[in-house]
């Protein structure tokens, strides 16, 4: 990172990739780009992490994410809920998993664990930073001596207010992580199709009330939810046939809640002391590309929708973890940028699904009495095989299933492939302790797990030019675990795997996809 302040009083900064947004997604990019090998400049107006608690969950997929980076010594053991719900119908969202169900962490406590670790891999994070205009910059102009920065190989220079002035930020990429009203979007005019809000749910925390506890309960006039934690409920409420306010990006004050919560419940809450108010409409709106040449989008910045079961969050976290080690890669030129456009297939499909399914949960939740004989038909079907599992796979994230291999190639098709590593004890071929396949992702790193004990010469000596990012291990399954005995893996840094088989064929095919095309003299 290099840093120079001109005659013009203009900081200047030149970087790998510039973060917009310092919010979990935010964050959770930059640690991974950080421990990728690139170097990053995070900026956000906000002068901390945000003190509002507005999400509260981690799904199993989020959960085992932190894990894999040994970030969940930190939280300690929050609360779990094996239970969560489809639409205001109750599901049991456990499925096989090291953290099953869905857990009860603070957004505050999340943004500053994944900002201390940041941090600690050295993110250049600045605070109180508003981005003001972005350009594109053409390939070869003003390399700098090193070659790197983003106008040297083609990029985005950017220009930003902080707190001690104006701030010029060159990078070879920039990636908005700012949230659903980004300044990013707007500036790269990114289609952004969909539909806007029609309803809404008002929420707020307030302390010196006392209401019981409400689990989405459906009343004549409305719905409502409650729930007291440490002194402090939040309440949140909907009334039938309501539409959503225009509110030109201003909350609403305290009063509209307890008008509205009153007449959906009867109860008044006005003697109570609001710590934060908003609404949450059921806008449902995507990026049509989450990649736009050197700009890409992750989190809230690519996607809008009601934060319904927590998937908001712990959908911008994924994207974050899906983009970061491939940026990095790009980044250090261990990779093409073809491996770019992979991230926005796969997390695109993935956010275009996930928004489906909030789609129809508003419809259950926010639905007056025309949805019942639908809310019946769910809660019977739930108790069928393959129905519950099918729908808490996709809210816990632990259903995603990437196309790996891409459409040019069709094999035979392992269970595994696409899906992520399961979390399994592993035993060792030569002496040495058992461990968890989930601690051989703490470096990053990809891994080429071999499961059939000998060393699997074969394996290791074809992925010996790959050494320097894919990390060989040869290990026993445990008996009674998930994984194929005789088999081996080829596991990407995000967990997911890339190839299986019990002998070399397409190995190298697809390290060469995931992993870069080796130079003549590699």
């Amino acid at each position: 990172m290099t840093t120079d302040h001109q005659d013009t009083d203009t900081t200047i900064l030149d970087t790998d990739v510039l973060v917009v947004g310092a919010g979990p997604a935010g964050l959770m990019l930059a640690t991974e780009l950080r421990l990728g090998g690139a170097e990053v400049v995070v900026v956000d107006q906000r002068p901390g992490p945000t003190t509002e608690s507005r999400a509260s969950t981690l799904h199993a997929r989020t959960m085992e994410i932190l894990d894999s980076r040994g970030l969940l010594d930190e939280l300690g053991t929050p609360p779990c809920e094996p239970r969560g719900h489809f639409g205001g119908v109750p599901l049991d969202l456990t499925l096989p998993s090291s953290h099953p169900g869905q857990w009860k962490v603070a957004q505050t406590r999340t943004e500053e664990l994944l900002q201390r670790r940041a941090a600690v891999l050295g993110a250049d994070l600045r605070r109180r930073h508003q981005l003001l205009s972005l350009e594109a910059k053409s390939e070869g102009a003003g390399r700098d001596e090193a070659g790197r920065g983003g106008v040297g190989r083609g990029g985005v220079e950017a220009e930003a207010i902080g707190p001690y002035g104006p701030v010029r930020i060159r990078a070879r990429y920039l990636v908005g992580c700012d949230g659903e009203d980004s300044t990013v979007r707007r500036l790269v005019r990114a289609p952004f199709p969909g539909r806007d809000a029609a309803r809404e749910l008002l929420r707020a925390d307030v302390s010196g009330v006392e209401v019981a506890d409400r689990r989405f309960q459906r009343l004549e006039h409305g719905l409502a939810i409650a729930a007291t934690r440490e002194g402090v409920t939040r309440v949140m409420v909907h009334e039938f046939g309501r539409p959503a306010a225009e509110r030109d990006g201003a909350e609403p004050d305290f009063a509209e809640v307890t008008d509205v919560w009153k007449r959906v419940t009867g109860e008044d809450i006005s003697q109570g002391t609001p710590l934060w108010v908003n609404a949450f409409g059921d806008a449902n709106r995507q990026l049509a590309h989450y990649r736009h040449g050197r700009v890409l989008f992750a989190g809230d910045a690519a996607h809008r929708q009601m934060p319904s079961g927590g998937q908001a969050l712990n959908l911008g976290v994924q994207d974050a973890f899906n983009l970061g080690w491939k940026l990095a890669a790009v980044v250090r030129g261990s990779a093409g940028e073809d491996l770019l456009d992979t991230y926005h297939s796969e997390r695109h499909t993935v956010g275009r699904q996930v928004l489906a399914n909030i789609r129809a949960q508003v419809e259950l939740l926010l639905g007056g009495p025309e949805v019942e004989p639908a809310r019946a038909l769910l809660t019977e079907l739930v108790a069928l095989d393959g129905v519950r599992e099918h729908l808490a796979g996709m809210i816990s994230g632990l259903g995603i299933r990437y196309d790996v291999e891409g459409p040019e190639i069709h094999s035979d098709e392992h269970p595994l492939l696409g899906r992520r590593l399961p979390d399994a004890w592993l035993e060792p071929a030569e002496g040495g302790v058992r461990r968890r396949t989930t601690e051989l992702l703490r470096t990053g790193r990809g891994l080429l797990l071999s499961l059939d004990g000998d060393g699997a010469p074969a394996l290791r000596a074809m992925a010996a030019p790959w050494s320097d990012r894919v990390a060989f291990v040869a290990d026993r399954p445990a008996a009674d675990g998930p994984l194929p005995a005789g088999q081996a893996l080829l596991v990407r840094p995000d967990g997911y795997v890339a190839w299986a088989g019990s002998g070399p064929a397409g190995l190298a095919r697809a390290l060469s996809r995931w992993f870069g095309t080796l130079a003549a003299d590699d």
